[in-house]
């Protein structure tokens, strides 16, 4: 055991503003100098500590005070105390941590990052959005704090059903839309009642989104890659890898930017009844064609085969963690279960923003207003790229929120090229990286959205510049 020594008066020192306290909270600010004491270490397991008298005589407090303290630490674990050989500081406490870490996901250190998938947070509508946050505590009755209906509230997925009928082409019921954390919570729920009903596998896109597979593992389920062809998903390899569910990107294919063909669509549902099947239909950024008019959701076909999916992380920004499921009615009762048992519902103040937010049309406006900007970044990656690289193949540019581009045949590989574009400064990703079809040569996935022009411009004259050999020299210019 370690005695009162010079430690135990360091850590006294830690005591004794608690003397000059308020005397109403002389207390608990003793109880928490000594508890920090004890948890920092400056009090080490082991230690004896003094009397209750000899401590209220230290401090100048009262012996009842001190003797409450003991007591309360005791309970909780940070002292012991031996009957009639007095109080010691307990070996249960560890010391805490020395901050909290930030765990978000970062972008790699670059100059220019043409990250994938990524809006501009500049263009997230903080007047209308505080505006909308000040209206719902003024409206918002004080029921409706309490534990919400765990699919959502009915004012949010009523109006969800009314935007999405209009904008996506949905067959929308309120009663069968679910509030989600975000495309991935609707994606793992799906999952968890895929397993409830003896589901093992599910396919996914190749190539496609690498989430997808810790996503559907969280439930116990298997992903297994199919190919796709220049009008979407192969349903051939559905059927011969004998799968009775498969996770689609069909508007928008995630990441070469095909639409499927209506024929692509016909047989991908006639598969889906043949095998009394699921298509989940991830329409990640439905919302922003350019050359084009919008392609209706795949689940306005056939409600009962194809749960939809999106979410206002591409449009709003993804911190807000609002999304929804469209469930077919014979997985709603597994889906909001399981719902239930994660997380009782989304939180009631952000619901009922979204929902007055979107009653209003200032989803609408804020959705003019992305595409337009996006559309002009997209325009000036076509031209950087048409201007800095002659003769690249640029795809996928009709709607999203990037492009697929093939570089001119090169020297070197692709791993040469990476390592010259990382050394100029310029974050890229391989279409490699996202699946095993590929193909052969230079093909970039190249995020444009939170990029302005004129960033843009100077990231694909540094790629150029790297990619003849001056990598270095612009790297330098930093």
């Amino acid at each position: 055991m370690t005695s009162v020594s010079g430690q135990e008066s360091a850590a006294w020192e830690l005591l004794l503003p608690t003397a000059s306290a308020p005397a109403r909270s002389r207390g608990r600010s003793l109880q928490s100098a000594l508890r920090e004491a004890v948890r920092s270490g400056r009090l080490a397991a082991g230690t004896r500590l003094p009397s209750s008298r000899e401590l209220a005589a230290d401090l100048g407090v009262s012996r009842g005070l001190v003797t409450e303290t003991y007591e309360q630490l005791t309970a909780e674990g940070y002292l012991r105390s031996d009957r009639g050989a007095g109080t010691w500081v307990g070996g249960a406490a560890r010391k805490a941590a020395p901050g909290a870490r930030d765990l978000a996901p970062r972008a790699v250190h670059a100059r220019v990052d043409f990250i994938a998938g990524t809006p501009d947070l500049s263009l997230f509508p903080r007047a209308a959005w505080a505006a909308a946050h000040r209206g719902v505590l003024a409206e918002l009755p004080h029921h409706m704090l309490g534990y919400p209906d765990p699919r959502g509230l009915p004012r949010l997925r009523t109006a969800l059903a009314e935007l999405l009928v209009r904008r996506r082409g949905v067959v929308a019921d309120p009663e069968t839309i679910v509030v989600c954390s975000g495309v991935a919570q609707a994606m793992a729920l799906v999952g968890f009642a895929l397993h409830a009903r003896g589901v093992r596998a599910i396919g996914v896109e190749d190539p496609g989104s690498p989430q997808h597979d810790e996503l559907f593992a969280s439930a116990d389920v298997a992903t297994v890659p199919v190919p796709l062809d220049d009008e979407g998903v192969v349903t051939g390899a559905l059927s011969q890898r004998g799968l009775r569910a498969v996770v689609t990107t069909p508007s928008h294919q995630f990441p070469l930017g095909i639409g499927y063909s209506a024929r692509r669509r016909t047989e991908l549902l006639d598969w889906a009844r043949s095998v009394d099947g699921l298509i989940i239909e991830d329409d990640y950024d439905g919302d922003f064609r350019y050359d084009r008019a919008p392609v209706g959701a795949l689940q306005g076909l056939d409600p009962e085969h194809v749960a939809y999916t999106g979410s206002v992380s591409k449009s709003l920004a993804p911190g807000l963690r609002l999304g929804w499921l469209l469930v077919p009615g014979s997985l709603a009762d597994e889906v909001v279960a399981r719902k239930r048992m994660m997380d009782l519902g989304n939180p009631v103040l952000d619901q009922a923003l979204l929902a007055r937010f979107v009653e209003r049309g200032d989803y609408d406006r804020q959705l003019r207003r992305c595409q337009r900007a996006y559309r002009e970044r997209r325009d000036a990656l076509v031209a950087a790229l048409g201007t800095y690289f002659p003769g690249a193949e640029v795809t996928g540019i009709a709607a999203g929120l990037h492009v697929i581009a093939r570089l001119p045949e090169r020297p070197g590989s692709q791993g040469d090229f990476l390592r010259r574009a990382s050394a100029a400064g310029v974050g890229v990703r391989p279409l490699s990286d996202y699946g095993s079809a590929a193909g052969s040569g230079v093909r970039l996935v190249l995020g444009y959205a939170h990029l302005t022009p004129d960033r843009i411009t100077e990231g694909v004259r540094l790629l150029a510049e790297g990619d003849r050999g001056r990598g270095d020299a612009a790297a330098t210019l930093r």
